[in-house]
């Protein structure tokens, strides 16, 4: 509030009005910071979802078709007739020496470029009716950081026989937990 001093004029100028000017300056820059603080604050509200881990969920690139549960999986790998899918670990290197299915190849992190460049140039001498399966399982199936990259690419190479096996907890829990077969070491 600007305080009241008695209206005179010197020079065609009211005090009064120098005065509110003078005091409307540091009122204008309080309030264009209150502003800038309140934007940043509700930035930070809108945040708080993903801090509690109630973020959305990524989108999945692929459809219900193109998916494989771990029941179907194993089903298929112990299956003595036919040719089974070439299956490729796009997670972290430690997690698949630490146990990964039979027979699958580490291509991977997908979550970095070089991971995604060596998953790709490894593709390129792959038939494009190969029948694919990959998979991560790091971490929950809805937040893996691999897996979505590496359909993505795969898809855009032309796969025609591309499938994600759906690990909704983890490797371990999906997979290993339920007396699925593993093969540890590189």
């Amino acid at each position: 509030m600007i305080p009241q001093i008695p209206s005179f004029k010197r020079d065609g100028v009211s005090p009064r009005h120098s005065l509110a000017q003078a005091a409307s300056r540091p009122q204008t820059v309080f309030l264009a910071s209150a502003v800038a603080i309140l934007f940043a604050a509700s930035d930070a509200l809108v945040a708080v979802p993903a801090i509690r881990g109630q973020e959305k969920p990524l989108s999945d690139p692929w459809t219900a078709a193109q998916t494989i549960q771990p029941a179907d999986l194993a089903r298929e790998l112990g299956e003595k007739n036919g040719t089974p899918p070439t299956i490729v670990y796009v997670g972290f290197r430690a997690l698949f020496a630490g146990g990964h299915i039979p027979g699958a190849t580490f291509h991977g992190s997908a979550s970095t470029e070089q991971g995604l460049f060596d998953l790709k140039k490894w593709a390129e001498e792959i038939p494009r009716m190969t029948s694919l399966v990959i998979y991560c399982g790091c971490c929950p199936f809805g937040k893996c950081p691999n897996i979505r990259p590496a359909f993505t690419a795969l898809d855009k190479m032309g796969f025609k026989k591309l499938r994600v096996l759906t690990l909704p907890t983890n490797f371990t829990t999906d997979w290993v937990d339920k007396d699925y077969p593993i093969q540890k070491g590189m």
